[in-house]
C-alpha cells in the first residue's frame, strides 16, 4: 500500500450546524469567502470547475471566480476552450472551492450560462492591458506548436493594437453559474465531518438540511 495512506490529518474546526448558517447560500458562502480572505488563502476565488463533454466524458480545471451575487458565480474564458464547448454542449456544471487550510469547501451545481456582451466587456476592460492582449494572442486549449508560436502571437497582437484601447474578442467572455445545490462542507474529528445543504425547490425556494458525513 502506498504512503498516501498513512496521511492522517486531525480536523479540529468549531462545528456546522443548521442553526448557525445564513438562510441562503450566497450569504453563507460571503461568510465563508471573507473567512477565507482574512486567513490569507491563496487565490480564494479559486475553483475546480467540472464539466462533462457531449459524449459524457467529465473534464475539471481551476479558474478563478470573479463575481458572485443571488444570481450566481461569474467566471471568464475563450468561448474556443474546451470547457467552453463542453458547456455549449451540456449546460450542467460543478463548482468547488477547495479551502483546505480551513478544513472547508464549498460545493456548487447548476446549469451556465453566457454573460451578456456589456457585462463581459466592462470586466474585459478592467484587466491589465498585457492580459488583454494574451486574451487575443491564446487560442486555447488548441495544440501549441511551441512557446514562441504563443510569444509571436503577442507580439503580433501588440502591434495591431498599439496606442489604442483592446476591444474585447467576440470569442472571449463570462459565464455564470446559477446554483440549484449548494453544499457546505466542514471538517471535524474522527471524520465526523458537518455537511449542510442548500437545495432549491420548484418555488425556487431554498431548502436546508444536513448530510451524513
Amino acid at each position: 500500500m502506498s504512503k498516501a495512506s498513512q496521511l492522517r490529518e486531525p480536523y479540529c474546526a468549531a462545528g456546522l450546524t443548521r442553526d448557525s448558517v445564513a438562510q441562503d447560500p450566497v450569504a453563507q458562502f460571503k461568510i465563508w469567502f471573507a473567512q477565507a480572505r482574512e486567513a490569507e488563502i491563496e487565490s480564494p476565488n479559486a475553483m475546480l470547475l467540472a464539466t462533462v463533454s457531449a459524449s459524457s466524458a467529465p473534464s475539471q480545471r481551476s479558474v478563478l471566480m470573479k463575481d458572485f451575487d443571488r444570481h450566481g458565480l461569474v467566471f471568464f474564458t475563450n468561448h474556443g476552450s474546451r470547457k467552453a464547448r463542453q458547456m455549449q454542449a451540456n449546460h450542467a456544471v460543478c463548482a468547488v472551492f477547495p479551502w483546505y487550510a480551513l478544513h472547508r469547501q464549498v460545493i456548487v451545481e447548476g446549469p451556465v450560462e453566457r454573460l451578456a456582451e456589456q457585462a463581459s466587456r466592462d470586466y474585459f476592460h478592467s484587466r491589465p492591458r498585457q492580459a488583454q492582449l494574451g486574451a487575443w494572442a491564446s487560442r486555447q486549449s488548441e495544440t501549441l506548436p511551441s512557446r514562441h508560436a504563443l510569444a509571436q502571437r503577442v507580439a503580433r497582437m501588440t502591434e495591431r493594437f498599439c496606442d489604442q484601447p483592446v476591444p474585447l474578442p467576440e470569442f472571449w467572455g463570462g459565464y455564470r453559474i446559477r446554483p440549484h445545490r449548494v453544499e457546505f462542507w466542514q471538517g471535524r474529528s474522527h471524520r465526523l465531518h458537518d455537511r449542510i445543504l442548500y437545495l432549491r425547490d420548484a418555488q425556487n425556494r431554498w431548502q436546508i438540511s444536513r448530510l451524513s458525513p
